[in-house]
């Protein structure tokens, strides 16, 4: 994934004629937001194209003096995927790529066609059936339909063809804008830049578009040099853990705790109380939240934010179940032309990036992705997690997420940038936990309908719990706190409007989720759980054995005993179901302690040591 920029100048010329340096500067800034792992790009020097390649963030790299006399300039600024060593652009038989998305079915397509492949990374594919087609004699357009009809995933590409001097623009999805500007053609991921820049003729790209460089150069006596250097030594994106024997580090022990008679919560989970028929206080002060209004309501709201072109609302999209079953319904059943937005701070797995990679290619949905300084975030997490292992407290476990909070932040932006009024929300209603909070000193507040908790007296209670526990580990007082702070206000205190909660107005049903994801769209599920719930998730799977190792519980044992306050399933079910959801998920622990750089065997060791407040 990545942000795609490019500049091709009129005739006669250069690029300092249409863009000053201020403005180039902006170009390439706006394509960093979507990925800094990498860059490259591609600019003509006299007779060659020349193809610059680093293991550096965009604007450390492309220096306006040496590109401003070229005619042209194209490239990107990489949020990595897979392909640690295999930077774009990618050259292949003189032919040059860009691409922004995944192929999700790569390795099949390389197995089962007489594709050569050298690389890791999924882009390959994409130029290898290019060139392969138009080598047996198909047009541009039928070789970019031949690339469409083999290909699984988001595809927004620039292909240079040197048989044809051309550069070839298409994309499956919608994440590539075309505009004029000054005679002279721009184009990037998002269509904010160009209208900030003053062009004219935007145009959102489907259907290829070829743009001829005759006019610049002969393709026949062109020659490409390639300029590239290769220092990352660690792939920022780790691959699930392998069994390994490690695995037997991890604790799991069916704890003999005293269960709600009517749903699953054990004796430890916080304020809990038990009637005279073993009915607990979270039972007998439930109202029911799937209850949702007419869906005739929601249309009736969201008939004005329509358009007869163009997008007309946000989607914020995780690729976890509920935001793809979410995005669905947005299109399917509500007949909305959506821009989905994903929050990447480095604890996004790849298995939730390829989903959104299915959906937004399946249902031809842009996907406006805002990648924060993953490093930077990584090595947040660290110091809460070190700071906690200290001196352990279930209060303080909610730290370690933090840091995704500023995702409701970047939606406001998103809405400015793309003069889109209204975003829509795929919150499921049943996933109110009360025990994060309640571990820190927060009695549960029935009346509460919403998962996330607004209002400034209930944050400043918090905060100020949370304050008292951090002075038991003074390393909680660390360069993070300022971006903790900054998350929880536009969480919780940020003045949001014209958003609407789509299950709100339809009835959250766990099958009926599962089949239209799994079966219409091909969702993939995790290799170390039977639950589609949170494995998009890189934190989930280690908090939660954090939980149940001290507690006796997880998320999975409010989410399972809601769904039996709400009648969808029996509490013998929800028996069944948390025994197994409850298993340590190895693989999915090794990927985040690996990606926030701390040791698997040391972690654990500490965590399991810790006293259990059952005992």
């Amino acid at each position: 994934m990545c942000g795609i920029f490019g500049v091709i100048q009129a005739r006669n010329q250069t690029i300092e004629d249409v863009l000053t340096k201020k403005d180039f500067n902006f170009f390439l800034k706006h394509a960093e937001v979507r990925g800094r792992d990498s860059s490259g790009y591609v600019t003509l020097d006299a007779n060659k194209l020349k193809v610059t390649k680093r293991d550096l963030q965009l604007t450390s790299v492309l220096d306006y003096k040496a590109i401003r006399n070229s005619p042209l300039c194209f490239g990107h600024s990489r949020l990595i995927t897979n392909g640690l060593k295999d930077n774009q652009p990618l050259v292949i038989s003189e032919n040059i790529l860009i691409h922004n998305g995944i192929i999700v079915n790569v390795d099949e397509l390389f197995e089962n066609y007489d594709y050569e492949r050298k690389l890791e990374i999924d882009s390959e594919i994409i130029l290898a059936i290019f060139n392969k087609s138009r080598a047996n004699g198909l047009t541009i357009e039928d070789s970019i339909n031949e690339i469409y009809s083999l290909c699984k995933g988001t595809i927004s590409s620039v292909i240079y063809s040197k048989s044809d001097n051309s550069l070839i623009l298409f994309s499956n999805n919608g994440s590539l804008y075309t505009g004029i500007l000054n005679g002279s053609t721009l184009f990037a991921s998002e269509e904010y830049p160009l209208k900030e820049l003053g062009c004219k003729e935007i145009n959102q790209v489907y259907d290829p578009i070829v743009i001829n460089l005759d006019l610049h150069f002969d393709g026949n006596s062109i020659s490409i040099d390639i300029d590239e250097t290769n220092t990352r030594i660690k792939d920022l994106i780790p691959a699930l853990g392998v069994l390994n024997g490690k695995e037997k580090l991890l604790e799991y022990k069916e704890h003999d705790l005293k269960r709600c008679t009517k749903c699953v919560l054990p004796e430890t989970m916080p304020y809990i109380n038990f009637d005279s028929n073993g009915v607990c206080n979270y039972c007998n002060n439930y109202k029911i939240k799937n209850n949702p209004k007419p869906i005739s309501d929601l249309q009736n709201i969201l008939d004005p934010y329509k358009k007869a072109k163009g997008n007309d609302c946000i989607v914020p999209f995780s690729g976890g179940r509920d935001s793809c079953m979410g995005l669905h319904l947005a299109v399917k059943e509500l007949g909305m032309k959506p821009v989905t937005y994903t929050y990447d701070w480095g604890m996004v797995t790849d298995l939730a990036r390829r989903n959104i990679s299915r959906f937004c290619s399946e249902l031809g949905v842009e996907n406006i992705i805002v990648a924060d300084n993953i490093k930077l975030k990584r090595e947040n997490v660290k110091k809460n997690i070190e700071a906690w292992l200290k001196y352990p407290d279930l209060g303080m476990v909610n730290l370690f997420t933090a840091g995704d909070k500023h995702f409701f932040r970047h939606v406001q932006n998103i809405k400015k940038q793309t003069g889109i009024n209204v975003d829509l929300w795929s919150v499921n209603p049943l996933e109110v936990t009360h025990f994060k909070a309640g571990f820190l000193g927060v009695p549960p507040d029935f009346e509460e309908e919403k998962v996330y908790s607004n209002g400034v007296r209930k944050q400043l209670r918090y905060q100020k719990l949370r304050f008292k526990a951090m002075l038991k580990s003074p390393s909680y007082f660390n360069s993070t706190i300022w971006d903790t702070l900054q998350g929880e206000y536009y969480r919780s205190f940020l003045e949001k409007k014209d958003y609407y909660h789509l299950f709100d107005y339809y009835t959250w049903d766990e099958n009926e989720v599962n089949d239209v994801i799994i079966n219409d769209y091909g969702f993939e599920m995790s290799p170390d759980t039977s639950t589609t719930w949170r494995i998009g998730d890189g934190t989930a799977a280690f908090y939660n054995y954090i939980y149940y190792t001290l507690a006796g519980m997880s998320e999975h044992d409010t989410f399972r005993s809601n769904q039996v306050r709400e009648g969808q399933i029996t509490r013998k079910e929800a028996l069944e179901f948390i025994k197994e959801e409850n298993k340590p998920r190895y693989q999915n622990m090794v990927w985040y302690l690996e990606a926030c750089g701390l040791d698997f065997e040391t972690v654990v060791k500490r965590i399991n040591s810790t006293k259990k407040i059952f005992e």
